[in-house]
């Protein structure tokens, strides 16, 4: 709701003969105190995470035992308001694929969702502390994501963004205690953080979610890594989601895996019992559903000795 000043501000007057000048004083400080009312107003509409009551939470993280779960959704709720879920994931593809159904879920509603999956051991030995961290919106979603990898490969496959903006820690902070949002004696311990999530994200989301920018480096979407054909999630049934749609099947109602050949069902109750299929599933984003494995009454991770990451065809 916009919010202005209703009186004018009163103008002294004297006998010098100013007073016109005084009231063009006063009405021009008049202006630029409604022109900034204007722009706060602005930035609280264009802040759609603003409101607390409705926030909505998700971390998708690797670091995902009883403790780190803890200690994130208390720092998250903590500096966000609102409630806040936790998916832990053993990789980066199965990031990709959680950050996807989250998405899917949220709809059209305000919230933020926090993604890392940044090991520190072998190739993730080139960067300083980790992968890097950027961030973009999606309709009235926020999204903060590790960028190394596959975490932001099924993003790219669906086209949900063109740009990341790519943080850099150190000026990041700086940014932040610019802001009045961070104490300088913070700066160098959150540097040198090994729990980035904890120190790191939460902070930089309730400052972009009070309406603030940060300045960072655009990654155009197209140097993020393709999403592999592959299984980038196996559920307690053990049906085996891939990261296919079934719009990319040559065949529409056969399709062929280095398990089996298989054939294609819209629906999993079409399915005859007992047989090995391919289906849309559950999983996706709006009309596009990614296709899962599945045996009717089985499952297809022990039929096929399936493991997540496992390429399929």
């Amino acid at each position: 709701m916009l919010t202005y000043p209703h009186e004018l501000p009163s103008a002294s007057t004297n006998d010098d003969g100013n007073d016109d000048l005084k009231k063009r004083r006063h009405f021009f400080s008049y202006l630029k105190l409604l022109k900034n009312r204007l722009r706060e107003n602005c930035l609280r509409e264009k802040a759609v995470f603003f409101n607390p009551k409705n926030m909505n939470i998700t971390i998708i993280n690797d670091c995902r035992d009883a403790n780190a779960v803890g200690r994130q959704t208390t720092r998250a709720t903590s500096l966000l308001g609102g409630s806040a879920s936790f998916i832990g994931v053993s990789s980066d593809l199965q990031a990709s694929g959680n950050l996807i159904d989250v998405l899917d879920a949220l709809e059209e509603n305000p919230g933020i969702v926090l993604v890392n999956v940044a090991p520190r051991n072998g190739k993730a030995k080139k960067w300083k502390n980790g992968t890097p961290f950027g961030y973009f919106q999606y309709k009235k979603i926020l999204v903060l994501a590790s960028v190394d990898g596959l975490t932001l490969s099924l993003v790219k496959k669906f086209k949900l963004t063109k740009f990341i903006t790519i943080l850099d820690i150190p000026k990041t902070l700086n940014q932040l205690i610019a802001g009045g949002a961070l104490s300088k004696e913070l700066r160098d311990s959150i540097t040198r953080t090994q729990f980035r999530s904890y120190d790191f994200l939460p902070r930089v989301a309730a400052f972009l979610a009070s309406g603030k920018k940060l300045q960072g480096t655009k990654l155009h979407i197209k140097d993020i890594h393709n999403a592999p054909p592959a299984i980038w999630w196996i559920d307690n049934f053990g049906n085996c989601k891939t990261t296919l749609l079934h719009e990319e099947l040559k065949d529409q109602n056969r399709f062929s895996t280095k398990f089996s050949k298989l054939s294609y069902f819209a629906r999993l109750k079409d399915v005859p019992d007992k047989t090995p299929a391919i289906i849309s599933g559950s999983s996706g984003l709006g009309e596009k559903r990614f296709l899962e494995i599945i045996v009717q009454g089985g499952s297809a991770e022990k039929e096929f000795d399936i493991s997540v990451g496992d390429i399929i065809i």
